[in-house]
């Protein structure tokens, strides 16, 4: 249940982010790092929402164990079980949004809003294996950290702005996050969108998600976790 809540705030993050960032196209033109930064700023309410009232997200849960496997407190086996259920979980929530809540209410269906999911979810599926993968990498250190400072802070302020820079930082740069992408490719598949869910599965989600992992469990859990968690 915690899953399919945090899947499901992760993809309103994203609807926030196409509808705000997507629907400016003016601004596009003329300054692209405008719209970028709008897509960005709207996004992070999903991670916010996850940190704050609670749910559980595999991106953050990448890193969120290391420690305690580090110090032998949980086994590899019953963090490898946590995330396999909270993927499908994350999963069903986002293509729940995406279907139930997006398409059937036609809120993404006349431009500029279509052409932004069309645009999204093309560019999502046109890199190479080892260019998604790379910028899974960088989604997933940035969200991790996100997790790490909202976690530290001590009141909700703290915890929002805590949580927004960094994921507002890896939106803009366009890096990969494999449950926002549950939720952005499926839309424009829902919409009409020459894109295939084998396409979906391959060119993205599965580089996008090992990404994800090497971004959390490395770079964040196994740093921090080393530096800060091992016991005296």
């Amino acid at each position: 249940m915690l899953a399919f809540l945090a899947g499901a705030y992760i993809a309103f993050g994203g609807l926030l982010a196409i509808i705000v960032g997507g629907g400016s196209p003016g601004i596009a033109a003329e300054n692209p790092g405008i719209t970028k930064f709008l897509f960005g700023a709207t996004f992070p309410i999903g991670l916010i929402l996850v940190v704050v009232v609670g749910a559980e997200l595999f991106t953050g849960n990448n890193a969120y164990f290391i420690p305690n496997v580090i110090n032998k407190k949980q086994g590899v086996g019953a963090v490898l079980k946590n995330w396999g259920l909270v993927y499908f979980g994350n999963f069903i929530g986002a293509v729940f949004v995406a279907y139930v809540i997006t398409h059937l209410t036609h809120i993404v269906h006349n431009s500029p809003f279509i052409d932004s999911v069309f645009s999204i979810a093309i560019g999502k599926t046109s890199h190479t294996f080892l260019v998604t993968f790379i910028k899974g990498i960088g989604a997933n250190w940035l969200v991790c950290l996100a997790v790490w400072q909202g976690m530290a802070a001590k009141d909700t302020t703290g915890k929002i702005f805590a949580i927004w820079l960094p994921v507002m930082a890896f939106v803009a740069m366009g890096f990969e996050h494999s449950i926002a992408n549950m939720f952005f490719i499926p839309l424009a598949i829902f919409e009409g969108a020459q894109i295939t869910w084998e396409t979906f599965v391959i060119k993205n989600l599965i580089p996008a998600t090992l990404g994800n992992i090497v971004g959390g469990v490395v770079f964040v859990g196994m740093f921090y976790g080393y530096l800060f968690g091992r016991e005296k």
